[in-house]
């Protein structure tokens, strides 16, 4: 009798210490520790300045409820040679969906339509296609998209409209712009609609006589006075209209490019999200936050482009700088701002975490003293809980 009564103590005394092992396994299953995947961004970070810009919370928490199951529509406007080819392929191909995009092989563009619904959540080149023209800037995507998505689909809610885009570093995006026209491309059909309107010949002279641009030069592409890639993020991204659009002679330079300049900026920061080329996994990273959404892989960061491949001398960067200094600021701003964005949403993540985990301590604490007091943990109790019985 006390052989037995020795064995069914003991294995008695391993029922509570089982059972805390089961409920701590059960909760790593059931809320499982932030993912780890995003342990590298800090490596890309280049070393923190004071900001010059003073940016509230509230521009730096982007955050949107983004329902895709009911009206909501993210709108990319994808400025020319920003790595927006490879983010809009991300966005039609990469997200994880309860529907994904419907991507055919050899067409181009894919349906991206709400669960259950012939409606679309997505505005882009790879979804629409260019159905407000060949890459859209600002003025032309706020007002046409509207127009052409109730012209698709009849729709009695309201839409809220998300606008998206990439930025780039300046003087690589306009070198890689000089390479892709070397190359033949033109963007001749571009609509540019402005007021209502393109820009006649003499408000948007060519740079170039013929068919496109081919074998043009650096120093022949610089020279030309009305190439749109002179300052092509600020002017993409700016409402035209504030400025008479594309007629110069609507008020003096330095007034056109205050105007355009703030202008840029106010909607790039009142967007709900942008990128940038140089911080793939950042911008990958904040979109997932923004949007409460998750791609499926990561993003690689490739910097072997064809602009960092071209020699520049230090007065030619210098010319293409001051070609592009709306740009330059611009993008010294985005940056910031980026940056800025990005500690706030990890810091908060990681405020998050640490919450959780002092959650989890206390629920497992509790658990542990619950399967303490009910269960007999010796022999002396055991003897007492028989008696009892």
């Amino acid at each position: 009798m006390g052989v037995m009564m020795d064995d069914r103590s003991s294995k008695l005394i391993l029922v509570p210490i089982l059972a805390v092992l089961f409920v701590m396994i059960g909760y790593q299953y059931i809320c499982p520790a932030g993912s780890n995947s995003y342990q590298d961004l800090e490596d890309d970070s280049p070393p923190r300045l004071p900001s010059k810009f003073n940016f509230t919370e509230r521009d730096l928490d982007r955050h949107v409820e983004f329902n895709i199951k009911g009206d909501d529509v993210i709108v990319f406007l994808h400025i020319q040679k920003t790595g927006g080819t490879t983010f809009g392929r991300h966005l039609v191909r990469n997200i994880r969906l309860e529907q994904p995009c419907d991507c055919k092989p050899g067409q181009k563009k894919c349906t991206c339509h709400r669960p259950g619904k012939e409606e679309s959540w997505l505005f882009s080149r790879f979804s629409t296609g260019w159905s407000c023209g060949l890459h859209a800037d600002w003025t032309e995507l706020t007002n046409c998209v509207p127009v052409i998505m109730d012209k698709k689909e009849a729709q009695r809610n309201k839409r809220n409209f998300y606008y998206i885009t990439m930025l780039r570093d300046p003087v690589s995006r306009y070198l890689s712009e000089w390479k892709h026209v070397q190359r033949g491309a033109t963007w001749k059909t571009a609509l540019h609609m402005c007021d209502g309107r393109s820009p006649t010949q003499d408000e948007l002279p060519t740079c170039y006589s013929g068919d496109d641009w081919s074998g043009v030069t650096l120093t022949e592409f610089m020279n030309c006075p009305s190439n749109l890639a002179n300052n092509r993020q600020v002017r993409m991204l700016a409402d035209l209209s504030l400025v008479g659009c594309y007629n110069l002679s609507s008020m003096n330079e330095s007034q056109r490019n205050h105007i355009l300049l703030s202008s840029a900026m106010s909607n790039l920061k009142n967007m709900a999200f942008y990128g940038l080329t140089e911080f793939q996994r950042k911008t990958q990273y904040l979109f997932e936050r923004t949007f409460s959404l998750r791609f499926i892989a990561a993003f690689t960061q490739i910097n072997s482009t064809r602009a960092a491949n071209v020699d520049l001398s230090e007065p030619v960067r210098r010319r293409i700088e001051e070609l592009n200094f709306l740009d330059v600021q611009l993008y010294e701003y985005a940056k910031d701002l980026f940056l800025q964005r990005f500690q706030f949403t990890r810091q908060r993540e990681h405020q998050e975490v640490r919450l959780k985990r002092r959650e989890e301590r206390r629920w497992l604490r509790e658990q542990r003293e619950q399967a303490e007091n009910d269960f007999p943990t010796t022999t002396e109790d055991y003897t007492s809980q028989v008696a009892r019985w």
